[in-house]
């Protein structure tokens, strides 16, 4: 198949299409993904949408374009399904920070206690918790957990401290953060700030505290595309991931939105195993139906109930 440059040929967009209908496929794709695949999905969202979208979809496969975690969640919700990752490379620093072994004897130095994992998590993981969170539901998980119970939180700590600060209770959390929201720049929020004056500053509550503080809104990706298209304020300085960009120009096109830098030189607002996923590889992994999503049938009875009870509360 010919490509010119960086360009994409049209008719890999219509053989994508064709696939759908021959394998019954569905795609669902990330906010933080490129924005040629968030055109092409036929759901986008955020950790707790794409989880829904999973739950109701009646394909017979679903290709992720995300990362290793959301495809394993998929199929976790969809033992019988065929889910396919168009890079099985795709990962992520929390849950890569946070192996089972580890994490099952920090669990144990702490008895009694509810076990709260972010979605950010290994398979494994999942299995070893009471209750999944994602960044839109945390909160309204968190605040329903019966006061005097020791919460243990894991694998992002900086989304732990936020929930400390939001429902007052005191989490034990488990050292991980992740590699893009770790690094915006204080520094150079403040400079943003004095050049767009009248921006609002919007982030993700991955974010460490000196970033979140400098914020008018904190929320998940879906709280923060919600919030650009309701506000009044015209430009925003956006601190997240900025693949979340294309969404919000789209649905608030007369806005201006500016992607906070992180603190180095580099493209490091970008994740780099999100950005691992292509149109062509969306392509292969539709034709070949393969990298598949694999995993036991006891691991995936064990992580189906934290997600479950996460959806019901979310309900």
């Amino acid at each position: 198949m010919e490509t010119h440059g960086d360009a994409i040929p049209m008719h890999l967009e219509d053989e994508i299409s064709r696939l759908k209908k021959e394998r019954k496929a569905v795609i669902l794709a990330h906010f933080y993904q490129d924005s040629d695949i968030q055109d092409i999905a036929d759901f986008v969202g955020d950790s707790l949408q794409l989880a829904q979208a999973a739950v109701r979809t009646d394909a017979d496969v679903i290709c992720f374009a995300g990362v290793h975690f959301m495809a394993e969640t998929a199929k976790i919700l969809n033992p019988s399904r065929c889910v396919v990752l168009p890079d099985l490379d795709a990962g992520c620093s929390l849950a890569s920070g946070c192996q089972a072994g580890p994490f099952a004897s920090w669990i144990a130095r702490y008895p009694e206690s509810v076990v709260v994992s972010y979605i950010n998590c290994t398979a494994e993981v999942k299995a070893l918790s009471d209750v999944i969170v994602t960044s839109s539901n945390a909160e309204k998980i968190v605040r329903s957990i019966p006061a005097g119970k020791t919460i243990l939180f894991a694998p992002d700590r900086n989304l732990g401290r936020f929930l400390e600060k939001k429902t007052g209770r005191s989490m034990v959390l488990w050292p991980g953060s992740c590699i893009v929201h770790e690094a915006f720049s204080v520094r150079k929020l403040v400079g943003l700030r004095e050049r767009y004056p009248n921006a609002q500053i919007i982030a993700h509550p991955e974010c460490e505290e000196p970033v979140l503080a400098m914020a008018d809104t904190v929320g998940s990706t879906h709280a923060l595309l919600k919030h650009v298209q309701s506000s009044e304020a015209s430009t925003f300085i956006v601190v997240t991931e900025s693949g979340i960009l294309h969404a919000m120009r789209k649905a608030a096109p007369n806005k201006e939105f500016i992607a906070a830098p992180p603190d180095s030189n580099c493209a490091c607002n970008e994740c780099p195993h999100m950005r691992k996923n292509t149109m062509e590889k969306v392509y292969s992994a539709l034709r070949d139906l393969k990298p598949r999503i694999e995993m036991a049938p006891e691991l995936l009875d064990r992580a189906r109930r934290p997600i479950e009870r996460m959806l019901a509360l979310s309900a």
